[in-house]
């Protein structure tokens, strides 16, 4: 298989490598299989034989025209985390050949991939409209608003739809060049996650910090507060909307349009956040956490927390 990596000016530059590191580690590692799959050619493109990273080192490149004969584009991360500052980029004429280059290559039914804030210069070029995308879970709500044809889910790590993979936040690179070897062999996949040491991740909710994520919209920022202090209390959304001064079908839409979730799960992954950090940080009973939390019994919790933040059987054995 032929893989293009696209190296441009500011890109994330352990984005790059990621994806680098472990495909070439994949190409190393072949060998040590009885049935090896076919290696992988990888070529850095640019549209300057020579870009500067966002951490200011200078890669070498060949003209992007070797896409044309790719298998495979990679458009690593920008480095930009700011959501205000990241749009303007990836819409601004500064990213113009980017997103042509993107379009173009789905055009020619080429599978094109990406991960973190790369995710939005795809969306941008249109390729990921009427698709499934994951993004980078702290910028989904500023992703679900400006990509309403975007059906978003953040809390996974990797997805594929229609041609289009797309990965979660910053390290999310090295699960989506695992998952790109995993469709030639899973087996090699497996093998050099052991060499790196690298655990499989298949969701980004463990990684979730839903106060970051309220903090996009003033009335969700508003329930989030309140409803922080009301998380032993089994409330209900009406009291919450009430709270913020909204009707309930304006606060239903707010969690919505943020989050893609309801106010009801949003309140779930709030309790399930504390309950975490208080299994992490205390020696409580899961029964008392439990209560802290709102849950009558133990093992609601006990399920949600498997569920949602991978919390393993022995973390939570003895509770």
């Amino acid at each position: 298989m032929h893989v293009a990596v696209l190296a441009y000016d500011g890109v994330f530059d352990s984005g790059l490598a990621a994806l680098l590191d472990v495909l070439d580690g994949a190409n190393a590692m072949r060998d040590e299989l009885p049935e090896p799959p076919p290696a992988w050619t990888i070529t850095k493109i640019g549209f300057r034989r020579r870009i500067r990273t966002g951490a200011g080192h200078l890669v070498d490149t060949v003209p992007v025209g070797a896409a044309r004969e790719a298998d495979l584009l990679l458009v690593p991360a920008l480095a930009e985390r700011r959501p205000d500052a990241l749009i303007a980029h990836v819409s601004g004429a500064e990213s113009t050949p980017v997103r042509r280059l993107v379009a173009a290559t789905r055009e020619r039914r080429t599978p094109v991939a990406s991960a973190c804030t790369g995710t939005f210069l795809l969306a941008e070029s249109g390729v990921l409209d009427g698709r499934s995308a994951t993004t980078s879970w702290w910028l989904a709500p500023y992703f679900r608003k400006r990509y309403p044809a975007v059906t978003v889910d953040e809390t996974r790590m990797v997805t594929t739809s229609d041609g289009v993979t797309t990965a979660g936040a910053a390290f999310g690179h090295v699960d989506l060049a695992l998952a790109i070897v995993r469709m030639s062999s899973p087996v090699l996949a497996d093998l050099v996650a052991r060499y790196l040491v690298v655990d499989e991740r298949p969701s980004q909710a463990a990684y979730t910090i839903s106060a970051a994520l309220a903090q996009s919209d003033p009335t969700l920022a508003a329930f989030e507060r309140w409803a922080r202090v009301h998380l032993d209390e089994p409330v209900s959304i009406a009291d919450g909307a009430r709270a913020v001064g909204v009707s309930e079908r304006t606060l239903q839409r707010a969690v919505r349009r943020t989050l893609g979730t309801s106010p009801v799960g949003f309140l779930q992954d709030l309790r399930v956040e504390r309950a975490a950090h208080l299994l992490r940080t205390t020696d409580l009973p899961l029964e008392v956490i439990a209560r802290k939390v709102g849950y009558e019994h133990a093992n609601t919790l006990r399920v949600l927390l498997r569920k949602r933040t991978g919390e393993t059987t022995s973390a939570l054995r003895g509770r």
